[in-house]
């Protein structure tokens, strides 16, 4: 199962949680940031 192994790889590289993390946190904050500049749209 790729839980287990994801699950497994994280227990032997703890840095790995940290950087997934990051990159997490920093993905939505860019997701925010692109609506922010998005021009509004009015659906139909």
């Amino acid at each position: 199962m790729a839980h287990t192994n994801l699950t497994e790889y994280l227990a032997e590289n703890p840095r790995m949680m940290g950087v997934l993390f990051t990159m997490l946190l920093l993905l939505s904050q860019a997701g925010n940031g692109a609506a922010a500049f998005a021009p509004g749209c009015a659906g139909p």
